[in-house]
């Protein structure tokens, strides 16, 4: 172990006497996820500025108000109120509201009986999701006003006297639908720009260790450094696995340095710090793999930069490093299962998003899992060609 440990210090003083490994690993990482979390805060932010026009006055109204400021929707929903229709829909044009709710005259009276115009939804192609959670949440409130004026109706049906139909309102309006929809999956907590990027941005440069360590094998062959360390009574395995860690050591280190500062300066979350630490192993590991097999393909150098180069821009642009993965299409999130760096971007967007332990990392570590022992097996059948007769 003192000679693995002793090829490994070596390997990584060189690196590190490279000013260019420490801007590309440690510095490029955390400016690039910083500019992008920058660039992208404002649209991970979702705010609804609804205008509503209360043409009603009545009870029933005041209550869809009521709805729209209420807690579940505090922080997200901003409502403006507007006395005429055609005001609330000029706002929406001018974009000073995303939407306008428009509650026509007769909407209390209808709980009683009777017919009203429906509540009519402004909205704007600009604004699309907004649009959608102001219908939603109308379409939500106007379903339990026809439960009330329903039940109303079904109580004066069975004989209850008509001058009881206030007090049957009212009282049904205190009601609320009792079958609801509550979702019971993985946590849904938001997922900051930061907490993506960040991880995205360290997997990204500290990829580039791959054309590091194969070049820095070429250039070591090529000056006869490993003739005279494999002249020394030095087994092969022995200089594989010091030149494995210095490469595993040096990429942990990037993700490391990485994550921390997107943590203490920019604010990044995650729900389970082990979880992070065991992607950021894995990843490492992934790097040594694919160090590994780039070596076995080349043949100089020059060829190592090449194949390290394709290798790392296909894995970034498959596996989701420049955009959010559920924003891609279908194709592509389906191919970034087949990389390394789009596994554990999943893992991190779960534990981002609040979910912990086996949840977050499990599939994850699997699927980078199977990725390492599929490049190991083609390592290890193209050295074994390569290797003279």
């Amino acid at each position: 172990m003192r000679v693995v440990f002793a090829i490994t210090a070596k390997d990584l003083r060189q690196r590190l006497r490279d000013r260019s490994a420490w801007v590309i690993v440690f510095l490029a990482p955390v400016l690039i996820s910083a500019l992008m979390a920058l660039a992208f805060q404002h649209n991970s932010e979702f705010r609804a500025d609804l205008g509503v026009v209360d043409l009603d006055r009545g009870p029933a109204a005041a209550g869809l108000a009521r709805a729209l400021g209420g807690p579940q929707l505090a922080g997200t929903v901003r409502v403006r109120r507007y006395d005429d229709a055609g005001a609330a829909r000029r706002a929406v044009d001018a974009g000073r509201v995303h939407a306008a709710i428009v509650v026509p005259e007769g909407f209390t009276a209808s709980v009683r009986g009777g017919g009203a115009s429906p509540v009519t939804v402004f909205d704007s192609v600009d604004f699309g999701l907004q649009a959608q959670l102001a219908r939603a949440v109308t379409e939500s409130y106007v379903a339990q006003v026809d439960a009330d004026r329903l039940s109303v109706a079904t109580a004066v049906a069975a004989g209850a006297p008509s001058r009881d139909v206030a007090r049957l309102a009212a009282e049904a309006a205190r009601l609320r639908l009792p079958e609801q929809a509550r979702p019971r999956g993985l946590s849904d907590d938001p997922l900051k720009v930061i907490s993506y990027f960040g991880p995205s941005m360290g997997m990204f440069f500290v990829l580039f260790t791959v054309g590091f360590g194969a070049r820095g094998y070429f250039v070591e062959r090529d000056q006869g450094t490993l003739d005279r360390i494999a002249a020394a009574p030095v087994g092969r395995g022995v200089l594989l696995v010091g030149k494995s860690l210095s490469a595993f050591v040096y990429s942990l280190a990037g993700l490391v340095s990485v994550t921390v500062v997107s943590w203490l300066a920019f604010g990044a979350r995650w729900a389970d710090p082990f979880g992070v630490a065991v992607l950021g192993v894995a990843m490492a590991v992934a790097v040594v793999c694919l160090t590994a097999l780039v070596i076995a393909l080349a043949r100089s150098e020059r060829q190592a930069e090449g194949l390290a180069s394709i290798t790392v821009f296909a894995l970034a642009l498959l596996g989701g490093n420049f955009v959010f993965a559920a924003s891609s299409t279908p194709a592509i999130r389906r191919l970034a299962l087949f990389t390394p760096n789009g596994w554990a971007l999943r893992g991190f967007t779960d534990l981002g998003t609040g979910v912990r332990g086996w949840a977050a990392v499990g599939a994850p570590l699997l699927g980078i899992a199977a990725f390492c022992g599929a490049v190991v097996a083609v390592t290890a059948v193209l050295l074994r060609l390569r290797r003279p007769r």
